[in-house]
């Protein structure tokens, strides 16, 4: 197996005004990652339209947190900083992961339980396969580190086994093209 250059690959949604638990628990972390790895840091705004946010504000959300990446330190001309949804391939493989994940792993994901609360038949289907797109995100560019609040563990795990999943289905077919 080949083993894949160190990349950190991480991202924080335009769901808010940024506060300090958002310097602290993420952006802080990402200026000091900057300075031993290579760096993808990405406004992941495909992942905000799961949440309750007016819409008007997601442009001017999104302007913010990127004016916070930069303000805080991250050195773009370094580093890969951009907006999600700039990105189609995002969308993509999300939808390639969607047929290739289960619909039992995502029923388990707690952070959909917790979101959707008691009211699960009224919740999105983006909030059900938000951990599908966030596959997407870490796979896309191949990312080795990914720094995640302890929310997101659990998505990380099923990336993992996602990827294996897409691999054990579509390997043998890939590899016959070459």
């Amino acid at each position: 197996m080949t083993a894949f250059k160190p990349l950190v690959f991480s991202g924080v949604q335009p769901t808010g005004n940024l506060h300090l638990g958002n310097y602290l628990g993420a952006i802080k972390k990402f200026v000091a990652l900057q300075d031993t790895s290579d760096c993808i840091y990405c406004v992941v705004d495909l992942h905000s339209l799961t949440a309750q946010l007016v819409y008007e504000d997601l442009a001017d959300q999104t302007r913010s947190i990127t004016a916070a990446f930069l303000a805080s330190g991250i050195d773009p001309k370094k580093h890969i900083v951009f907006n999600q949804s700039r990105v189609m391939q995002h969308a993509e493989l999300a939808w390639i992961f969607n047929c290739v994940a289960r619909i039992g792993w995502m029923n388990r994901m707690t952070q959909f339980k917790d979101k959707a609360g008691k009211d699960r038949e009224n919740a999105s289907l983006g909030l059900l396969a938000y951990p599908s797109l966030m596959a997407a995100d870490i796979l896309l560019y191949r990312a080795t580190h990914v720094p995640v609040g302890e929310d997101q563990k659990q998505h990380l795990e099923l990336t993992r086994d996602i990827a294996q999943k897409f691999n054990n289905d579509f390997s043998d077919r890939i590899a016959a093209l070459g």
